[in-house]
C-alpha cells in the first residue's frame, strides 16, 4: 500500500511539475531596432510615494532615453521621507522634468490608482506609460517598446521586468512567486484575444490615450489595490488588444529588499489578484497547496522513505525513497533552470521548502486578511474591502 500511495505521489509531482514550469514562455521585444520614425509625444507618468531609496535612479534613467519625444511626470504623492526634496534636486537640473503635488486621497479610492489619475490629467501624449518608481529603464527601453507596440499592433502593451534579487530572502522567495504568476496568467492566453484571462505588470505599462479614455482610464477602477490587473482586464474586456512581452533586457526593477516589505507586498497582492475570479481562486488554493506540499510533504517524504529502508530494509522501502529523492531532484533541476532565467545563483533552488512554506503562509495570511475585514496595510495606508 505503501509503495502506491508513493509511485502515485511520484507520478503526480512529476507532472505537476513540467506544467508549472512550462507556462512562462513568452516572446521577447525584438532587439537591435532601429529608432522609431513615426515618434508622437510619449508622456512617462511615475506615481512615487515614500520612494527615496529608488526614485533618484528611477528618474535619472527615463531622463537618459534615446526616444526623442517624450515628457516625464512625477507625482509626488504625498512623501513623508525625502523623496520631494530629490525631486526637487532632480528637477532643478532638467526642465524636462514636471513634478505634480498630490491630492489628499478621497473617500473610495486607492493610492496608486488616484496618483495615476493625476498624472494622465496633466499628461499630453498619444501614448501613456505608466513606470513604477522601483523600476529603471535602459536607455532604449521607450523606443523598444514603443516599437513593438506598433508591431504587434497592440493598444495595451506591458511588459515583465527583471527582478533584482540581492539578499537572501528575496532570491528564496520572489522566484517561486514569479513561476507561480506565469501559472495562473499564462502569456500565451494573456496575447490570446479569445481567452478573457488578463494581466499587466504595473511596473511598465505602455497604453494608447485614447483607448486609455474610452475605458475610463484608472477613475474606472478608482478602489483597486491591483490596478494594473485591473487595468489589464477593462481594456481586453472592452475589445482592445492586450500584449505582454519580456522586456528583461531593457528594464529592470527592485520590488523589495527584506523579508517584511516583501510580506506587506505580497499579502497585499496575492489575495486581491485571486479572489475576484472563482478560477483563480480554485487555481490559488491549489498553488498554495502545492507551496506547502514543498515545504512539508517532499522533506516528510524522504523522511519516510529513510525511515521505511532503516527500521526494515525491503524492496519497497528502498523504492520509496529513491522517488522521493528523484522528485526532489526534478523540482532542483527545474528551479536551477529558473534561477539562471532570473540571475539568482543555482544553489537557492535547495532553499524551495523554505520559501515555499513563506509563500503559503502570505497566501493564507492575506486571504484572512481580506476575508475578516482586517484590510491590508501598503504604503502606510490601510485598504478595507
Amino acid at each position: 500500500m505503501n509503495s502506491i500511495i508513493s509511485s502515485s505521489l511520484f507520478i503526480i509531482g512529476i507532472l505537476i511539475l513540467r506544467w508549472l514550469h512550462s507556462q512562462h514562455k513568452i516572446e521577447n521585444l525584438e532587439k537591435n531596432i532601429s529608432l522609431a520614425q513615426n515618434t508622437p509625444l510619449i508622456s512617462i507618468c511615475v506615481p512615487a510615494r515614500n520612494e527615496e531609496r529608488n526614485i533618484r535612479r528611477c528618474v535619472e534613467s527615463l531622463l537618459a532615453q534615446t526616444y526623442p519625444n517624450f515628457e516625464l511626470i512625477i507625482l509626488e504623492d504625498r512623501s513623508t521621507d525625502s523623496t520631494a526634496k530629490i525631486l526637487d534636486e532632480l528637477a532643478q537640473k532638467d526642465t524636462r522634468l514636471k513634478i505634480i503635488s498630490g491630492n489628499v486621497l478621497p473617500l473610495g479610492w486607492a493610492g496608486k490608482p488616484h496618483a495615476l489619475t493625476q498624472t494622465s490629467a496633466s499628461a499630453q501624449g498619444e501614448w501613456l506609460c505608466f513606470v513604477d518608481a522601483d523600476t529603471f529603464a535602459a536607455p532604449d527601453a521607450l523606443n523598444a517598446v514603443y516599437t513593438n507596440a506598433l508591431k504587434r499592433d497592440a493598444d495595451l502593451f506591458t511588459i515583465f521586468t527583471h527582478q533584482e534579487m540581492e539578499s537572501f530572502w528575496e532570491r528564496t522567495i520572489l522566484p517561486l512567486v514569479l513561476t507561480a504568476l506565469s501559472a495562473g496568467f499564462s502569456p500565451r492566453k494573456v496575447n490570446d484575444p479569445k481567452s478573457d484571462i488578463a494581466i499587466a505588470n504595473g511596473q511598465f505599462i505602455f497604453i494608447k490615450r485614447s483607448v486609455y479614455d474610452a475605458i475610463g482610464g484608472h477613475a474606472a477602477i478608482k478602489d483597486s489595490i491591483v490596478e494594473d490587473k485591473d487595468l489589464a482586464m477593462l481594456t481586453k474586456s472592452s475589445g482592445y488588444r492586450l500584449i505582454i512581452a519580456d522586456g528583461s533586457d531593457y528594464v529592470r526593477t527592485r520590488m523589495y529588499t527584506s523579508l517584511p516589505e516583501m510580506w506587506e507586498g505580497w499579502t497585499k497582492n496575492i489575495y486581491l489578484g485571486l479572489r475576484d475570479e472563482p478560477r483563480l481562486v480554485v487555481l490559488g488554493i491549489f498553488g498554495a497547496f502545492l507551496a506547502l506540499s514543498a515545504a512539508l510533504l517532499l522533506p516528510l517524504w524522504v523522511a519516510w522513505g529513510v525511515y521505511l529502508t532503516v527500521s526494515s530494509p525491503n524492496q519497497a522501502g528502498f523504492v520509496i525513497l529513491i522517488q522521493a529523492l528523484l522528485l526532489w531532484a526534478y523540482l532542483i533541476y527545474w528551479r536551477v533552470k529558473a534561477n539562471e532565467g532570473m540571475d539568482v545563483p543555482a544553489w537557492y533552488a535547495l532553499t524551495v521548502p523554505l520559501g515555499a512554506g513563506v509563500f503559503a503562509a502570505m497566501m493564507f495570511t492575506s486571504a484572512f486578511k481580506v476575508i475578516s475585514g482586517k484590510g491590508v496595510m501598503w504604503k502606510g495606508r490601510n485598504y478595507k474591502r
